[in-house]
């Protein structure tokens, strides 16, 4: 098993940035391909990233793209995901998850794990 510890969100303004970041615990973090997700109220979990067990591919949503870097460190057993250039429409709570499986993980019941959540908010 892998615990997973979300941090990182905030309040920033509209063009502004922020740095998530998914600390795990457990079992090896390099075991795991990772991702995020996002759920704003009222909607569904929508997929945001994933990145593969040793960050040397990635994928991420048409909706961030060229706007939000994921990656991770293995050897300090943390994801990260770094947004720019925020929009009002990002604001969501952000979920990270692991998943046991080979390559990237597109869909929220492809995940195994995931941790708590962390609040982004972003005002226009």
């Amino acid at each position: 098993q892998v615990q997973l510890v979300a941090s990182g969100g905030g309040l920033v303004q509209a063009g502004g940035s922020l740095r998530l970041a998914c600390a795990a615990s457990g079992r090896t973090f390099s075991s795991y391909g990772m991702g995020w997700f996002r759920q704003a109220p009222g909607k569904e979990r929508e997929f945001v990233a994933a990145i593969n067990r040793s960050g040397g591919s990635t994928k991420s949503a048409d909706s961030v793209k060229g706007r939000f870097t994921i990656s991770r460190d293995n050897a300090k057993n943390t994801m990260y995901l770094q947004m720019n250039s925020l929009k009002p429409e990002d604001t969501a709570v952000y979920y990270c998850a692991a998943r046991s499986q080979l390559g990237l993980g597109l869909r929220s019941t492809e995940y195994d794990y995931w941790g708590q959540g962390t609040q982004v908010t972003v005002s226009s």
